[in-house]
């Protein structure tokens, strides 16, 4: 593979975006005491009780979603599947000239952020979690770090760039 300007681009954003989350995780597990079964843990608010820093290891996915499989289901789901399909958005990247500047930033967030929460799971059997956002009823979130606000964001930028696409398709009458 030769390394162009947009392979460089590519493999930067990935990088950042493990090197970024690592780092506050890293931050998250030495300065706040974790929640355990038998503890609350520490809670630093940020802004009020709307933004909440904490350290959670979550053992499953999104929200926790997973953690009661068997260990055997539970490596394949979580790391054997998203390795393979990172792996194919990745060789898609660098394969498809096509791709605009925005989708492969996008791509690039996921495949960094989707990277370093398997890196996660790989070393430390578990994801570290530490962001909580309550903004009273209107809009509440699970636990999340870095990694997934880089893969929301890849998706979310996905999602404008298909439908501006699909805006600018004219419609034959």
């Amino acid at each position: 593979m030769k390394l162009t300007k947009r392979s460089l681009y590519i493999i930067l954003v990935i990088v950042i975006t493990i090197a970024v989350d690592q780092i506050s995780k890293v931050l998250v597990r030495v300065n706040i005491q974790p929640r355990t079964e038998t503890t609350i843990g520490e809670r630093i608010s940020l802004i009020g009780d709307k933004f909440i820093m904490m350290n959670i290891e979550n053992s499953g996915a999104f929200l926790g979603m997973g953690s009661d499989l068997n260990p055997t289901l539970r490596i394949i789901l979580l790391l054997i599947l998203p390795i393979l399909v990172l792996g194919f958005v990745l060789r898609h990247i660098f394969k498809d000239k096509t791709i605009d500047s925005w989708s492969l930033f996008a791509f690039a967030s996921i495949v960094g952020g989707g990277l370093a929460n398997v890196f996660d799971r790989i070393v430390y059997g578990s994801v570290t979690d530490f962001f909580f956002i309550d903004l009273g009823g209107v809009f509440r979130t699970g636990i999340f770090n870095i990694a997934d606000v880089s893969v929301t964001t890849g998706m979310i930028i996905l999602l404008f760039v298909s439908l501006k696409k699909k805006k600018t398709i004219e419609i034959p009458e």
